[in-house]
């Protein structure tokens, strides 16, 4: 009688029961022999798990060579070496009574070409798959308690800033990912860049992801800025709110919890306050404008007139996103809008900046901010050297004038976004930060006017939650009337 014998196991298994693949293969080879069955092939799949089928190569094997009507037999050493699921099992009875094969288990004498041996079978799957289960659950207990006990489990890979090695228990810093994090975190809460900005510098710099992927994404750093591994805390059930928990770990913390916690209320505000477009410096306002009418978010409307001798005049203004959809709101000017507040805030009795909520200037780290200009330094000289060598290439006639041009337009565009960040690093203090802890505005009333539009939008972003605008038309006029209804602060009024 043809017959396959089929060996697996597990690396566990081997390392813990000594189960060694070698062994069950002699047995087998031996009961075979007393049997005087002819060995068609043996199928052997190595530090694999039982669970499923589809993940083992070698039964996969042997399942079409059953089919093919070449194996007439299938031996193995016990039955969970061929399937810890009871489903799995009455699939394979179904397979080996359709296609006339025999069923033997030589730890558990099971013969399947007898009623009995079928029934027993089938009872044997039953514990192995109870014992899987129960496998699980004391896995799943292991790693709930390891948890509590301040260890991060590091399922896949350790968070971007730490390292744990094979058999080391708590997780280390990796002192060069950890440096980014700080950044990260300074750029996105004393340094109000998006996601999208911080994104973009970090893939400018070339700055290596954990896993070396090519490039960073918004998910990569939102991630970061979410993650309590940095402030000493362990996590289990990431994705899973409803048994989310958080627990003090024993590893070393990044950053201070203050800044986590900042970064967390300003991603919590994000989908509130998120703009519907860019916004240029002028239309400060835009994210924080709701309509009083619909409850929808206003929008940019840009209109550019080009006046007698020549310049283009900038005219902006803000609409409901639902204006054509059937929302009756009109469109508002940003100087009206910048009138009617500046009215509002000068009715609201004593209105302050609380003493501990301050409107502060980012504190950069100076050796954060070096390295940022010395990396931005690099990468145009490398940008300056491929800008001679597709020249060179061209004026060989090694490469056509459109594909030149093409890769030029690339290196300029890449030039101008790093001389834009470089600007930045390296602007005077006075335009560069926002006030000091020294200058705290104590007045908003007296000094709203005298920031600058990007200190308006930093003030107006981390400081109010929305502003609700009407905006109808007034009698016998085309214009329209703006009301602003409330202004919801994220800080206290008296």
């Amino acid at each position: 009688m043809e017959t396959a014998i089929y060996i697996r196991v597990s690396t566990e298994e081997q390392a813990q029961e000594g189960f060694s693949i070698r062994a069950q293969e002699q047995k087998l080879k031996d009961f075979a022999q007393i049997k005087d069955w002819t060995i068609f092939n043996i199928y052997m799949d190595e530090g694999l798990s039982g669970k499923n089928i589809k993940d083992r190569p070698a039964i996969n094997r042997m399942i079409e060579d059953i089919r093919g009507g070449l194996v007439k037999n299938v031996l193995v050493y016990k039955i969970d070496r061929l399937t810890r699921s009871t489903s799995d099992l009455i699939h394979f009875m179904d397979l080996f009574n359709q296609h006339d094969c025999a069923f033997n288990s030589l730890m558990e004498s099971i013969d399947t070409q007898t009623a009995s041996g079928r029934m027993f079978l089938k009872i044997i799957g039953i514990f192995a798959e109870f014992e899987r289960e129960n496998i699980i659950e004391r896995v799943k207990l292991g790693r709930e308690r390891k948890v509590k006990e301040g260890y991060t489990l590091c399922s896949s890979h350790a968070s971007y800033g730490y390292d744990r090695a094979s058999g080391q228990k708590i997780q280390s810093v990796n002192e060069e990912e950890a440096r980014v994090v700080k950044e990260i975190f300074d750029m996105f809460v004393n340094r109000s860049m998006s996601i999208n900005s911080i994104t973009k510098t970090l893939n400018m710099r070339k700055v290596p992801t954990k896993k070396n992927a090519a490039m960073w994404c918004r998910k990569n750093v939102r991630n970061i800025l979410k993650n309590c591994n940095y402030i000493g805390k362990v996590r289990h059930f990431v994705d899973d709110d409803e048994n989310y928990s958080e627990n003090e770990g024993l590893h070393e913390p990044i950053i201070p919890e203050e800044l986590f916690n900042e970064a967390g209320q300003l991603l919590k505000r994000a989908s509130i306050i998120a703009p519907t477009k860019k916004p240029r410096e002028e239309n400060y306002f835009l994210g924080v404008l709701i309509c009083g009418l619909c409850q929808k978010k206003l929008t940019t409307h840009n209109r550019y007139i080009t006046l007698k001798d020549g310049t283009k005049n900038y005219h902006g203004s803000y609409r409901c996103i639902d204006k054509f959809v059937g929302c009756p709101s009109g469109e508002i000017k940003h100087n009206k809008i910048e009138v009617v507040f500046n009215d509002y805030i000068s009715r609201i009795s004593n209105f302050v900046v609380g003493g501990d909520i301050e409107f502060e200037r980012q504190e950069k780290s100076d050796i954060n901010r070096l390295k940022s200009i010395e990396s931005y330094n690099k990468r145009l000289n490398k940008l300056s050297a491929k800008e001679n060598e597709i020249l060179s290439l061209y004026v060989e006639n090694e490469l056509d004038f459109n594909a030149y041009k093409s890769m030029n337009q690339k290196i300029n565009k890449d030039r101008e976004f790093i001389n834009t960040e470089l600007e930045k690093l390296k602007m005077p203090e006075e335009a560069d930060l926002l006030l000091k802890k020294e200058d705290i505005i104590l007045s908003l009333k007296e000094n709203w006017n005298l920031l600058t539009d990007i200190e308006k939008r930093q003030f107006l972003m981390k400081f109010i939650n929305k502003i609700t605008v009407t905006s109808e038309k007034s009698k016998n006029t085309r214009r329209n009337t703006v009301n602003i209804e409330t202004v919801e602060f994220n800080l206290k009024c008296n």
